[in-house]
């Protein structure tokens, strides 16, 4: 809600469970290395001056018809209006309606299906009531800060299961029953192997970050637990680009449902100005990239690398030249790569260097740039990591090394 209720990424999964991973064609360059075949010059856009108005709802938070001790929840946040997700999705959601939600970063999706179920939640305690799945652990770990915040004293509890953790400590929380539960697929799978969550006994399922979680291969283990929820009443779907391609998935996951869309679901950043830098035969790209740093706009910078060993090697360098950096990768534990998005948020360190599993797991409002490195492979993976800046419609920049 507005000053978003927002908090707002493969391998990113239990090790005992390894996602099945889609297929991609890509281009193979010398040493069998994956070559992309984007067109760099799709990557150079001038961000759109405007004037348009951004979304400004006709309803306050107190005219939200959601429960009292809800409202002063939100309140005491400092939320005073509803995104546009949020407003539009709203009553549609308590009615217990399914539904696609296209929205872009920095909207407001989490809050966007979050309130809702704890509206519902305050009708009805029951425990447990939803089940929340999402692609990446910084992901899920936000939306259980989010959940926690918003529902702190009114008695509703939730629960986060996310690989890289000591499933031990998992059982153990699975001991108090929870009102609300978020995890990456493959944690999930684990524990319903292990008899320790039974899928039958949720009443609702969001799937957040849908077209990410097909991304990153999760289809299979998304249908299985889909199909182990025969008794859910209401899904909920959301998602930053839509795919028609994808409409007969959807249709088999949604039963009529309303489709609420803030963006077109293609878009790469209207308000992100996007170039890139060709590295000639003979130029240092490392020092580009330091010349680059040393100017005083590149305030808070995000790198992407295209594999975790270039990353630790980037970050290494970067650091030897006096940049504070700190490297987030699928070979970090879940604590290193907490503690390095804490860093980043404070701005105890300059540069965030990651692999695309930070592509959806960061939630910093103040990114100023972001760096690809090396050309991503696909235009879904440049959308959603040049989608870390310009949030919630703020200007961002960003730029592609083409060597």
């Amino acid at each position: 809600m507005q000053q978003a209720i927002t908090t707002k990424r493969r391998h990113n999964e239990s090790k005992t469970k390894r996602p099945h991973r889609k297929k991609q064609s890509h281009a193979r360059g010398r040493k069998g290395r994956q070559v992309s075949r984007l067109d760099p010059e799709l990557l150079i856009k001038k961000a759109s001056l405007t004037n348009e108005q951004p979304y400004l709802s006709d309803r306050m938070i107190e005219d939200l018809p959601i429960h009292p001790a809800l409202k002063q929840r939100l309140l005491k946040k400092g939320f005073e209006r509803p995104t546009e997700i949020q407003d539009r999705s709203l009553e549609t959601l308590v009615s217990g309606r399914d539904l696609l939600g296209i929205a872009s970063t920095g909207t407001g999706k989490t809050a966007a299906f979050l309130v809702p179920i704890i509206q519902q939640l305050l009708q009805q305690k029951r425990k447990p009531f939803a089940l929340v799945i999402v692609p990446t652990r910084e992901l899920a770990l936000q939306i259980d800060l989010e959940f926690r915040s918003i529902t702190k004293g009114l008695g509703l509890y939730s629960a986060c299961f996310i690989g890289g953790t000591n499933i031990n400590k998992d059982i153990q929380t699975l001991k108090r029953a929870s009102h609300l539960v978020i995890a990456t697929p493959g944690r999930l799978l684990d524990l319903v192997d292990r008899r320790m969550i039974d899928l039958t006994k949720f009443n609702t399922l969001v799937l957040d970050e849908f077209d990410r979680m097909l991304d990153m291969g999760f289809i299979k283990d998304v249908e299985r637990i889909i199909n182990s929820m025969p008794h859910r009443k209401q899904t909920m779907l959301f998602s930053a680009t839509y795919d028609k391609k994808q409409s007969h998935l959807i249709n088999t996951i949604l039963h009529n449902p309303e489709t609420v869309k803030v963006s077109e679901g293609d878009s790469s950043g209207d308000h992100i100005e996007q170039d890139i830098i060709k590295v000639r035969d003979g130029e240092n790209k490392f020092q580009i990239l330091l010349k680059m740093m040393s100017e005083d706009e590149f305030e808070k910078v995000l790198v992407f690398e295209e594999t975790k060993h270039r990353a630790s090697r980037l970050c290494k360098k970067l650091n030897r030249a006096g940049i504070r950096s700190e490297d987030i990768h699928s070979n970090k534990s879940q604590n290193a790569r907490q503690r390095a998005l804490k860093a980043f948020k404070q701005g105890r360190i300059t540069v965030l260097v990651a692999t695309d599993v930070a592509a959806r797991g960061i939630d910093v409002l103040d990114i100023t740039h972001v760096i690809n490195y090396q050309l991503p492979m696909t235009l879904d993976s440049y959308i959603h990591r040049i989608g870390r800046t310009g949030r919630a419609g703020k200007h961002g920049q960003a730029i592609t090394f083409v060597d």
